[in-house]
């Protein structure tokens, strides 16, 4: 069955084709499979920039002067413009400027109330920039939990996560994981509340292709990065806060922008109440007008018509994935999470395997995949518990590990008996094409079909 036959719908994001080709012809030179990564920018987004910058001067934001009220006033617009975004209540959300969602992460784990009656319940599946929260939890004398995947497909059991809650704190998961693609339910948010816990929620693999309203499911914290949505501006995040769990957060220092008053000789200060209590230092009034510029982009083609075509492109891939045979008949990948479309993103983990089931060696892959000018990924991708899931390294394997005197990853891979380091991903996003996928496809089949890889010679390398 042909792409078209199985997949109807892409026509109807045929827009898109004609938008690449106008605003995005950077795109012409690569082919790039990696949107969960970070998104791609347009030549639209760079123009707005570049004419905003020369029409007038705008200085730092801390003080009454026209170029700071200049400043002042696109930066509060910006906000305004993320809670619209995510259909947030202004009188329910505050949106707090970061530098990334790493930082929105921090900002939670540095201030959040952790104490020795309160649990952190945390799923298996989860970047590290979350999972780094259990180190502050840790300090404190928290009960951590962990939430495990479940192979084949590493979907998290709804009554596994019920089980984990206990006396409530903070509940950490992703909308959509970034390793395996899997979407984990939302309505965990409401069932956490009910158990006394507020939730963090990772919305990074998720945003650039779904709608997130925030009317209809509240997490208490929601850390982004907006280069992941649109590409353009790096360096810019948000951790957007429901205002009662936003006052529970104590912050351990204060800094330049975040105080309403303090002494050297007293010896005290106030901090700021509001959002600027926790913006550290100045922000980037330069780059923070380019979110609202982003958002409305994103509008203008579509999120719901984004989300079809990379359905779609993903269905199609997982499809000619499981279809790859050697010339044995032997299975040419092994794919980590669902199979199919339902309830995944366009996130897409697998292993190629020779003719033997061998796995091929991701860093070959990273370095035959670069040769053509094929932008994807390998590793565990910062993500470490899925990466667990998926090889089935479970704690009894691991144990001692520490102990056995391990520092590096090949290190870790030689104790686990493991031959790579991680898999390969393929995440596609606002402008996939076909020909894209198709063209990675063909690598695929022409590269590793009846191939068995010889990786001694290969040096080592970090790959998370």
């Amino acid at each position: 069955m042909s792409f078209e036959e199985m997949f109807p719908e892409y026509a109807g994001t045929r827009a898109i084709d004609e938008l690449r080709e106008r605003e995005y012809p950077h795109l012409d030179k690569e082919v790039y499979l990696d949107y969960t990564g970070a998104g791609v920018y347009a030549l639209a987004q760079l123009r707005a920039h570049q004419d905003r910058l020369s029409a007038r001067a705008y200085g730092n934001p801390h003080s009454a002067n026209p170029t700071s009220v200049a400043s002042t006033e696109l930066v509060e617009s910006a906000r305004r413009a993320v809670l619209r975004f995510l259909n947030a209540d202004p009188d329910e959300y505050a949106v707090i400027f970061t530098p990334n969602a790493t930082g929105a992460c921090r900002l939670v784990g540095e201030s959040y109330p952790f104490g020795r009656r309160s649990d952190l319940v945390m799923t298996f599946d989860n970047h590290n920039s979350v999972n780094g929260v259990r180190e502050f939890a840790r300090r404190a004398g928290v009960r951590l939990r962990y939430v495990p995947s479940v192979p084949p497909e590493l979907r998290i059991e709804d009554s596994a996560v019920r089980e984990a809650f206990g006396r409530g704190g903070l509940f950490a998961f992703p909308a959509q994981s970034n390793f395996t693609g899997v979407q984990h339910p939302l309505d965990w948010i409401e069932q956490a509340h009910q158990a006394g816990y507020d939730v963090l929620l990772d919305v990074a693999a998720y945003l650039p292709t779904n709608p997130l309203d925030l009317s209809v499911v509240k997490p208490d914290f929601v850390p982004i990065s907006w280069y992941k949505v649109f590409g353009y501006p790096t360096g810019i995040g948000c951790l957007v806060a429901r205002r009662p769990a936003l006052a529970k957060l104590t912050r351990p220092w204060f800094a330049g922008g975040t105080i309403a008053a303090v002494s050297v000789v007293g010896d005290w200060h106030q901090m700021l109440t509001d959002e600027s209590g926790f913006e550290d230092g100045t922000l980037d009034f330069l780059n923070i007008p380019d979110i609202e510029f982003g958002l409305s982009w994103l509008g203008s083609i579509g999120v719901p018509t984004v989300r079809t075509r990379v359905r779609a492109l993903t269905g199609w891939l997982l499809h000619r994935l499981a279809g790859l045979e050697h010339g044995n008949g032997a299975p040419m990948t092994r794919v980590y999470g669902p199979a199919g479309t339902a309830g995944r993103g366009g996130t897409v983990a697998f292993n190629f395997l020779d003719p033997d089931g061998a796995i091929v060696d991701e860093r070959l892959v990273a370095d035959e995949a670069a040769a053509p000018g094929l932008s994807l990924r390998t590793g565990c991708f910062c993500n470490p518990g899925a990466g667990e899931g998926a090889f089935d390294i479970g704690r009894q394997r691991m144990r001692g590990h520490q102990r056995w005197g391990v520092r590096t990853i090949d290190d870790y891979l030689e104790l686990l008996g493991l031959p790579s380091g991680g898999a390969v991903r393929v995440s596609l996003g606002l402008m996939s094409n076909l020909a894209d996928v198709e063209t990675f496809l063909d690598f695929a089949a022409t590269t590793y079909r009846d191939r068995r890889v010889d990786v001694a010679g290969l040096a080592p390398r970090l790959r998370c």
